[in-house]
């Protein structure tokens, strides 16, 4: 359950939605999907919402999309269960995609909203933002387009456009490389697009036999029942989005947390000080059923594996999922001691570590692995990271500049970094956490923004009144 904030007004379709084929035939046949895109945890679409101050020209927006789909052509295809038959269930079998033409979903709408307005309430997604990306009511995952695209007119002459790009076919770095290729093709429809894509996936097929040479705790055939105490938890209380935004200082205070006797990248130290955190935050919303102290929490974010791979590497262009989850853990105790003292020392040599562990020899151990199809992402005592603040989707221009506002359609339990328009060096950090402990995890995070003993007094005691106020509130101690 998400607690309400300004919500949208309704969108006004000008017409039915239209379905943009390729501008000339493309090749038929089955493309495969390698184990790591076809992983159940990623059988959803990215969302990400792309707010302009001044409109394209939906004529020029579909004729360059008709020509990006004939170089991106899997897009304009379907995905479907490999060799068909009947099934338990279409999450234990595995997907291909038909490259049949078919075409992408366009739909364009208008808002009686400006961009300012929209821009005021931007950081923090609620439901009636789903009037952004039209919806397929009555269909299942496996009958929805791979790619669904929503322009927004709104008053102001401003527009937002909202994509839905089946993650099973593409990674953020994909994602990324298919919207600036459309871009490119919108604004300088005479430059032959800068990178060629490649669409074979055969680099990450699984070895013959199969070689799992290590420990991935982050996927699980079962899960103790214990592990559940912190996922039924969110799962039972109303969640509220909480954005906070990082600036490159505020970034560098808390790099300092570990200098000098540890050096850790910005990434490094902001995971780092988000996973304790909000498990901190978490853990006193838990006192009527406490979280165990030796309950191991997990820290999962995905990592590029690119230019991790050898003989041969993915070809320049790849853009299919070429990453694997990096699993960072710790106990509850741990976590939160290091928390209450402001000492991210021990959560980023953790993250440190997850990281390094990814080898090739590690990527090819996670694909064989998944292999199994009884195999799942191990959610129950999770908090995943995903960057999206690294892939320049804040530059997108389609010939009328760039966004004033890049963002995902919908806040989750999952946490995203974001790009802060206009200022490389900033990251937003956006999750959805029970309503009960969202002001304490807004100042939590904020706690590293304070470099004095007096400022970091100041803000523990705002944190103890919040405690107090919400504790009431909510029912608890």
């Amino acid at each position: 359950m998400m607690l309400k904030s300004p919500e949208l007004p309704d969108c006004r379709y000008l017409s039915p939605p239209v379905m943009v084929r390729p501008a000339n035939p493309t090749p038929k046949h089955t493309l495969y999907l390698s184990n790591l895109d076809d992983q159940n945890f990623l059988r959803f679409s990215i969302k990400y919402v792309f707010l302009f101050e001044k409109g394209v020209s939906l004529c020029n927006l579909k004729r360059s999309l008709a020509i990006v789909l004939e170089h991106y052509y899997p897009f304009a295809g379907r995905l479907r269960v490999c060799g068909g038959g009947a099934s338990r269930s279409e999450f234990d079998r595995k997907l291909e995609v038909e490259c049949n033409g078919e075409g992408a979903v366009f739909a364009e709408g208008f808002m009686d909203l400006t961009a300012e307005e929209f821009l005021r309430m931007a950081d923090t997604p609620n439901r009636s933002w789903r009037k952004l990306l039209y919806r397929f009511e009555t269909l299942g995952f496996l009958d929805i387009p791979p790619l669904v695209l929503q322009v927004t007119n709104l008053r102001c002459g401003g527009m937002i456009l909202c994509t839905g790009i089946n993650h099973c076919l593409s990674d953020g770095v994909g994602t990324s490389q298919f919207l600036h290729a459309w871009a490119h093709l919108t604004s300088k429809p005479n430059l032959p697009l800068p990178i060629i894509p490649f669409h074979f996936r055969h680099v990450f097929k699984p070895r013959n036999p199969l070689h799992v040479t290590f420990h991935h705790p982050q996927y699980s055939k079962t899960t103790p029942s214990n592990n559940h105490i912190l996922l039924n938890l969110l799962r039972s209380l109303p969640l509220r989005p909480v954005s906070v935004v990082f600036s490159g200082a505020d970034i560098l205070r808390l790099k300092r947390r570990c200098t000098p006797s540890l050096k850790c990248t910005s990434f490094e130290a902001l995971a780092a000080h988000t996973w304790q955190s909000w498990l901190h935050s978490l853990a006193t919303a838990a006192v009527i059923s406490p979280l165990p102290p030796s309950l191991l929490i997990n820290l999962l974010f995905s990592v590029n594996v690119r230019r991790h791979m050898h003989l041969p590497e993915p070809p320049s262009g790849f853009y299919g999922n070429a990453f694997v989850l990096a699993c960072a853990q710790s106990t509850v105790k741990d976590l939160t001691a290091n928390a209450t003292v402001g000492n991210i020392h021990h959560s980023v040599t953790l993250v440190q570590q997850a990281k390094a562990a990814v080898t090739e020899e590690y990527v090819r151990s996670v694909v064989d692995m998944l292999d199994d199809r009884n195999v799942r992402t191990d959610m129950s005592a999770t908090l995943v990271i995903s960057q999206w603040s690294k892939l320049g989707l804040e530059d997108l221009d389609f010939g009328e500049g760039k966004p004033i506002h890049m963002g995902p359609l919908a806040s989750d339990i999952y946490c995203l970094f974001l790009p802060v328009s206009g200022d490389l060096s900033a990251v937003r950090v956006l999750v959805s956490v029970p309503e009960c402990v969202a002001h304490k995890f807004e100042y939590y995070m904020k706690g590293c923004c304070y470099t004095d003993h007096e400022d970091e007094h100041t803000i523990n005691n705002i944190i103890n009144s919040s405690n107090n106020s919400n504790g009431q509130q909510n029912g608890f101690i």
